[in-house]
C-alpha cells in the first residue's frame, strides 16, 4: 500500500522526519517531490491550474455559446 512520507536531504541521506514501520532489510520505491517550505496561497494554486494545458478542445470558451453547449437540440424534435 503506497505511504506518503515526509523527509529531510542531510548529508547525502534521506531522514525521515516520522517512524514507520516496516521490516529491516525492507526493499521500497522512492519518488522524489520537492516541497516548498512556504505554505502556497490559493492564488498561486490557481495559478498553477490555470497554466496547464487544455486538452481537446483549444479554442477559448467565450460563453456565447454557453446554452449550445450544455442543450445541444436533438434531431427527433
Amino acid at each position: 500500500m503506497p505511504q506518503t512520507l515526509q523527509a529531510v536531504y542531510e548529508k547525502g541521506s534521506l531522514r525521515l522526519t516520522e517512524p514507520i514501520e516496516l521490516d529491516e532489510g525492507t526493499y521500497v520505491e522512492v519518488v522524489i517531490i520537492r516541497q516548498s517550505l512556504a505554505p502556497k496561497s490559493p492564488k498561486d494554486i490557481l495559478a498553477k491550474i490555470a497554466a496547464l494545458p487544455l486538452i481537446g478542445n483549444t479554442q477559448p470558451f467565450s460563453g456565447q455559446d454557453h446554452d449550445k453547449i450544455l442543450y445541444p437540440v436533438q434531431n427527433n424534435q
